[in-house]
């Protein structure tokens, strides 16, 4: 991604959305996506929803694994002493107001509404905002709007792209202000995240989530035809997904190549995979430990490890999203309903950033608690080092309180 080129394209979106709010917003919407939301938001709890039962079943079992997995993800409030008279503690409290980009456009995205919905009801925030493009018909998706009432959201914002983003980090008439932004998306959405969190709107950001990516690990053991749906899957997203096969010199190409094709030719979105595969690329090499020493360099969104020793292999990943082992876990499974976040770091993020957990929508805020006997203890080292560094107020407000004990 041409960083400066799309930042100096995104910025005056968000300029116009911090200065015009809704009007911008609209204004935008209707220049990019073709039409004018009216009205810009919705309210979960006003919108009967009727989906058919074997959907809402389905969104309802992915809900209640991912729901358990997260709710897992809790960290015991911490109370060390740590030296006598002295307590430290540490305890975690919800963002109170997080907005969560859904990703629309070529296809609705009920997952990612899961993905991060769910934790920031688990985690206790107190205002939940989504934002998403709507549908061709311009209504929000009813599968959205099924799980929005179920994480009881307070609105829905029916925009997408930069100027979505930019409403949920200033605040607008209609679109309440966030502390912290969530979800993936395009270029734009990724560069607007990225400047808004360095800017005086005041909101943070999970991950640079750009356009998703995966790479397959495979040798000759993989079943050709599990290798070229692994691949698809991840291409068939958009023409700007990367999908990378890494395999061992003696895996058979031609037949994984073979099976890419026939499966290729039966996809309703045939175009977005086949442009995708284009951008994508093959890496042969000698052994499966020099295909985990590519993959730690190119740090993946998603990593599928089908190999023979998968497990084992497993345990040398050191940058990746989320993994998946063994020839029976395609990353479907962990885009949709195992339970783990699919919402991941991009473009080698991985290396320094993690996926979406419980822990993204809490802070977590330390505390410490110095008897008479404490600073009797600890007071003269503090001391010490304040008048190193020449604070002598901060060497006061301790000697202060030792010469009222001495007395």
């Amino acid at each position: 991604m041409d960083f400066s080129s799309v930042f100096n394209q995104v910025q005056p979106i968000l300029d116009d959305v911090e200065k015009n709010g809704d009007d911008a917003i609209r204004k935008y919407t209707k220049k990019f996506d073709g039409f004018d939301p009216d009205p810009l938001t919705i309210n979960p709890a006003d919108v009967e929803v009727a989906l058919p039962p074997t959907i809402k079943e389905a969104i309802d079992r992915a809900l209640s694994n991912i729901f358990k997995f997260h709710r897992e993800q809790f960290i015991a409030n911490l109370r060390v002493q740590t030296m006598k008279g002295v307590i430290c503690s540490r305890v975690a409290k919800p963002i109170e107001r997080v907005g969560l980009y859904i990703p629309g456009g070529t296809a609705p995205l009920p997952s990612t509404t899961m993905m991060l919905g769910v934790p920031a009801l688990v985690a206790g925030c107190k205002t939940i905002v989504i934002a998403t493009p709507p549908g061709n018909d311009g209504n929000i998706p009813e599968s959205i709007m099924y799980i929005a009432k179920k994480i009881g959201a307070a609105k829905v914002v029916k925009a997408g792209g930069a100027q979505a983003i930019a409403g949920m980090a200033f605040g607008t008439e209609t679109i309440p202000k966030v502390d912290k932004l969530f979800g993936p998306g395009n270029q734009y959405v990724t560069a607007a995240k990225m400047i808004l969190q360095n800017s005086e709107a005041m909101a943070s950001i999970d991950m640079p989530a750009g356009p998703s990516e995966v790479l397959v690990i495979a040798d000759e053991f993989a079943d050709p035809e599990f290798i070229a749906a692994d691949l698809l899957s991840q291409a068939e997203h958009g023409a700007d997904s990367q999908v990378v096969l890494v395999v061992t010199e003696k895996t058979d190409l031609d037949s994984i190549n073979q099976a890419v094709t026939q499966q290729l030719e039966k996809l309703p979105r045939k175009e977005f995979a086949s442009a995708a595969l284009k951008n994508s690329f093959t890496v042969i090499v000698e052994s499966t430990k020099q295909a985990m020493e590519f993959s730690n360099l190119y740090a993946p969104e998603h990593l599928i490890i089908n190999t023979k020793n998968a497990e084992k292999l497993a345990e040398n990943v050191e940058n990746a999203g989320s993994v998946f082992i063994g020839e029976w876990t395609p990353e479907s499974m962990g885009d949709y309903a195992s339970g783990t976040n699919h919402t991941l770091p991009t473009y080698g993020y991985a290396r320094m950033y993690s996926g979406v957990s419980l822990q993204s929508f809490q802070k977590f805020i330390t505390m410490q608690k110095v008897s008479k006997t404490g600073i009797k203890n600890l007071g003269p080292t503090v001391e010490t080092l304040a008048e190193i560094e020449g604070l002598e107020a901060h060497k006061q407000a301790v000697s202060i309180r030792l010469k009222k004990l001495e007395n």
